[in-house]
C-alpha cells in the first residue's frame, strides 16, 4: 500500500511546483514561502484533529520529537532556497536538481539506515544522476554580470536539504502515526519560514499582494500538505531508498504543466536526461 501512497506523493508535489512558480512571481519568495507554510500547517492540525490523532501527542518521545524537529527545520531550509531558485531560474532547470536529492538521500539510508544496496541500486542512481546533468544543461550557462545563475546555487542547496529532510523524516516518523508527524514537522517548517521573514525585514504589506498570487499559494500549500502526508505514510511503511525515488517522480508532473501553463519548452537532450531519471526510478520499484 505505501507505493500507492508515494505515488500519491509525487502527483501533489508537481503540482505543487507549478502553482508555487505562479504564485511566487510577483512577491518576495521568503514571504511566499512564509504564506505557503501557514497553509499547511492549518491543514495538517486540522487532519490530526479529525483523525483523532491529536490525541496521541502526550505518547511522542523525545527522540522522536527531535528528529522530526530537526526534519522540520531541515525543510524549511530547503524551501527557502527552492523557491529562491524558482524566483530566477526555469521550473525546468530548477526541478531536476531539487529532484537530484534523491541520490543523496539514496546514500545517506544505506549508510544510516541500513537499507540494502546492490547492482540494481547503483544502475538506477548512474541514470538518475546522468539524467539529470542532461536536463541542467550546465554546458550552455552563460556567466556574465547581466546573467543572474543565483538559482543554481540555491537549487543544489535545496538538494541537500531535501534529503536530510528524508532521512530524518524516516527515523522521526518510525513510532508514530503519520499524520501527526507531519504535523509536528509542518510546525517547525512554519516557525524557520516566518523567522527568515522578520530577519530578512521583509515587506508585510500583504495589500500588494494580487488576488492570483494569494489564490496559487493558497493552493500550492494545499497540494504541499497532501503532499507531505501521502509521503510520510509511504515513508513509515516503505523503504526510504525507493520512496524518496518514487516521490521525486514529480517531476514529470512539474514538465507537462510547465510546458503547458507556463510555455517553457523541453529541448531534445533535457527529454532524454528526464526519460533516464523516469527509468532509474523505475528500476528501483
Amino acid at each position: 500500500m505505501w507505493i500507492f501512497f508515494a505515488f500519491g506523493s509525487a502527483f501533489f508535489a508537481g503540482v505543487t511546483s507549478i502553482l508555487s512558480k505562479i504564485g511566487v512571481k510577483d512577491i518576495d519568495s521568503n514571504l511566499a514561502t512564509a504564506i505557503r507554510t501557514t497553509v499547511v500547517l492549518v491543514s495538517a492540525w486540522l487532519l490530526v484533529i479529525l483523525t483523532g490523532s491529536i490525541n496521541r501527542l502526550t505518547e511522542v518521545s523525545l527522540k522522536t520529537f527531535i528528529f522530526l524537529m530537526l526534519s522540520g527545520f531541515s525543510t524549511g531550509a530547503s524551501w527557502i532556497f527552492y523557491f529562491k531558485a524558482l524566483k530566477y531560474g526555469d521550473v525546468n532547470k530548477v526541478t531536476p536538481i531539487d529532484k537530484s536529492s534523491t541520490i543523496l538521500t539514496m546514500v545517506l539510508s544505506f549508510v544510516f539506515l541500513g537499507e540494502s544496496f546492490n547492482y540494481i541500486s547503483l544502475i538506477a542512481m548512474i541514470l538518475m544522476a546522468f539524467g539529470t546533468y542532461m536536463m541542467i544543461g550546465i554546458q550552455d550557462f552563460q556567466y556574465s554580470k547581466s546573467t543572474n545563475n543565483s538559482w543554481f546555487i540555491y537549487a543544489v542547496l535545496s538538494a541537500i536539504f531535501a534529503s536530510l529532510t528524508a532521512i530524518l523524516g524516516k527515523i522521526g516518523v518510525e513510532d508514530i502515526d503519520s499524520n501527526l508527524a507531519t504535523a509536528i514537522r509542518t510546525v517547525f517548517v512554519f516557525i524557520s519560514a516566518w523567522l527568515l521573514v522578520f530577519l530578512r525585514n521583509t515587506d508585510l504589506n500583504f495589500k500588494d499582494i494580487g488576488r492570483k498570487s494569494w489564490s496559487f499559494l493558497i493552493l500550492s500549500g494545499f497540494a504541499t500538505g497532501f503532499s507531505w502526508l501521502c509521503y510520510y505514510k509511504a515513508l513509515k511503511d516503505g523503504p526510504a531508498s525507493v520512496v524518496v525515488p518514487i516521490d521525486k517522480l514529480s517531476i514529470v508532473i512539474t514538465v507537462m504543466f510547465s510546458y503547458f501553463l507556463l510555455k517553457e519548452k523541453l529541448s531534445k537532450k533535457a527529454f532524454i536526461g528526464l526519460i533516464l531519471i523516469v527509468a532509474g526510478t523505475f528500476i528501483l520499484i
